[in-house]
């Protein structure tokens, strides 16, 4: 190549990388990675935000499922993505326990809990307990007498160990000083459908994927595990009502990988919360059995630590499992 062809082809690769530098952001389709199976909680957030966010931001959000070792491998892949806001993550409460939970099984974390940025919260769900229609038991008291006569026996799927479901029926048991046998499974989808094939007898999801079986008449609620009775279930009592200390809930946020830039951040940030402030995304929520809770970056960052160092607890106390 000549000297002369040289420069020009210099000064015209730094003109590209300049103007693409300049991009406004975003200026393509975004990535919103879902790190758990279809069917769950992450899943049912992601499409009502994918909705809401792509008008405001003016680029479709393309919800992606990668999903694997209970959140994992979805977490990884945005914590080492390049930082430049076009693979964001729907994370689950879990995103917060995970690393700590693979430490304490001896293995090591694909990622890990500063990698990545919270940018806001948009859901806050209890648990609802399910039994299948055919089950004898009625309320928490049937499956504590069940479970006493025969310990360790009666089985519950779960989204796998340490996810939301197996940490809020761990804290059931606990309160309660019971032994359940946890069957887990590799996300909220396939655990609920292990409970409609009878392969266990037990099973906790949000109300958003419980309400659709329940009103099937496939299964029966028998509990929430959260601070109230929910107004689209408003029989059903809650674990202190019941008389167990077990309250639990699993929140659902935007996370961005660590380093990306302060003005990408920002663009996400102020879109979230302008869509959180329209009420067009807590109406689709309510309409869809969601607990809408809208959390803006500090909030939720403070919150994020806070819940998962009290997970962080349960697992410890939990231990190695068999």
């Amino acid at each position: 190549m000549k000297f002369s062809q040289l420069i020009t082809f210099i000064l015209c690769s730094l003109i590209a990388g300049h103007s693409f530098a300049d991009e406004p952001y975003p200026s393509r389709p975004i990535n919103l990675i879902v790190p758990n199976p279809p069917g769950g909680s992450s899943d049912a957030n992601a499409r009502v935000l994918s909705d809401v966010l792509g008008k405001v931001l003016k680029q479709p959000l393309v919800v992606t499922f990668k999903a694997g070792v209970g959140g994992q491998i979805g977490n990884s892949f945005v914590a080492k993505a390049k930082p430049d806001g076009y693979n964001i993550l729907m994370g689950l409460s879990s995103i917060m326990v995970s690393p700590e939970a693979e430490r304490v099984q001896g293995k090591a974390s694909l990622y890990e809990v500063d990698q990545l940025v919270p940018v806001a919260m948009i859901s806050n769900d209890p648990m609802v307990m399910l039994v299948n229609s055919s089950s004898p038991w009625k309320n928490l008291a049937d499956v504590v007498k069940a479970a006493k006569e025969k310990p360790g026996t009666i089985n519950y799927s779960s989204s796998g160990n340490f996810g939301p479901i197996h940490l809020s029926v761990v804290m059931f048991e606990h309160a309660a000083g019971i032994k359940l046998a946890q069957v887990p499974f590799g996300g909220g989808g396939p655990s609920m459908m292990a409970l409609l094939g009878n392969q266990v007898e037990i099973t906790t999801a949000i109300p958003s994927v419980a309400m659709a079986q329940i009103q099937s008449g496939k299964v029966r609620p028998i509990a929430v595990s959260g601070s109230k009775r929910l107004k689209i279930l408003p029989n059903v009592p809650t674990y202190r009502e019941s008389g167990f200390d077990a309250e639990f809930n699993i929140w659902n946020g935007v996370f961005v990988p660590q380093g990306t830039p302060e003005p990408i951040i920002k663009t996400l940030r102020d879109a979230v919360r302008e869509v959180a402030n329209s009420g067009e995304m807590e109406s689709m929520m309510q309409q869809r059995g969601m607990i809408y809770e809208y959390l803006d970056m500090a909030e939720f960052r403070k919150f994020a630590k806070e819940d998962g160092d009290r997970m962080v607890r349960a697992v410890k106390q939990i231990g190695k499992l068999n």
